[in-house]
């Protein structure tokens, strides 16, 4: 099992040595999360040098959303917004990846294990293969089309919402695609899902019950955590990649609320010598610095 994140900024996390087996070159990866029991992982990888590895079959499902850069795969080159998913077992050629190119690593499953290999192993299934999509060229899609996800109370489709399917299994419903919320896009009752859901902010922005995403912020939540209230960027919406392990359901909670009462035991006016509590300014992060708050202001 993966802790639950919320919000945090990948230039938090420290830099470890990429868990790449077989490749020659240097590569870098800060880990968003990890699931020590299984090795599941999801990473920001930076290519430090230009690097390469022969064909093969990975441990675990694997994909890379191409940030920066370029990557040949096989036959194919693959720049930025670009995406190839192989499941565990399937033949994934030779690959080359140009110095300075940054990707977002996903493997879910199983550990860095990779073998290599001339051809698939004999027990992946019949209905799974290597996929590659070059995103750029795919179509928007309103999520009333093409997704299972974001209904309102009474089923309707919610509105604003677009969607680039990367990957779904067919069997298990497990996910992988880009959505796009449109300038000022709101969903206001909070939601959770009988499945976990991660996310990492590609562009623009939004808020909600945790605070403000931007660029380069990501959140891990496993399955029944509320969360909602959602309202995208103003001025350019908001474009983020999502992953689930398996369709996503939405439960709604309308008007949520949390209250807290007490009688005070030891401290404020009624108790000669102590003072009410101070409110501390919490920490944002090192990198980020504190909440700009106006309640510690």
């Amino acid at each position: 099992m993966r802790p639950h994140i919320e919000i945090i900024d990948q230039q938090d996390y420290l830099w470890h040595m990429a868990e790449f087996l077989h490749g020659e070159g240097q590569a870098r990866q800060r880990n968003l999360s990890y699931d020590e029991e299984d090795g599941s992982c999801s990473a920001r990888i930076e290519f430090v040098t230009d690097w390469g590895r022969p064909g093969g079959v990975h441990h675990a499902e694997t994909e890379w959303y191409i940030l920066e850069g370029q990557v040949q795969l096989g036959e194919q080159t693959l720049t930025a917004g670009d995406y190839w998913m192989a499941p565990t077992g399937v033949y994934t050629p030779a690959i080359t990846v140009k110095a300075g190119t940054v990707i977002l690593f996903f493997r879910e499953y199983g550990d860095w294990g990779f073998d290599i290999t001339d051809r698939s192993r004999d027990f992946v299934r019949e209905d799974q293969f290597l996929k590659v999509h070059q995103t750029s060229k795919m179509p928007w899609i309103p999520v009333e089309l093409g997704s299972p996800m974001r209904f309102d109370l009474g089923g309707t489709p919610v509105p604003g919402l677009f969607i680039k399917m990367l990957h779904r299994d067919e069997k298990t419903g497990f996910y992988t695609r880009l959505i796009k919320a449109k300038p000022g896009w709101r969903e206001h009752p909070l939601a959770h899902h009988p499945c976990y859901e991660e996310a990492y902010c590609l562009e623009g922005g939004f808020e909600y019950n945790y605070g403000e995403m931007w660029p380069g912020t990501y959140f891990f939540r496993p399955a029944l955590i509320r969360h909602g209230d959602f309202t995208s960027a103003m001025d350019e919406g908001c474009t983020w990649i999502v992953r689930s392990d398996s369709d996503l359901v939405d439960w709604y909670t309308d008007d949520a609320r949390v209250e807290m009462h007490g009688t005070p035991q030891n401290y404020g006016p009624d108790f000669p010598g102590t003072a009410m509590p101070r409110l501390l300014q919490p920490v944002r992060s090192r990198s980020i610095g504190p909440w700009e708050d106006p309640a510690y202001t």
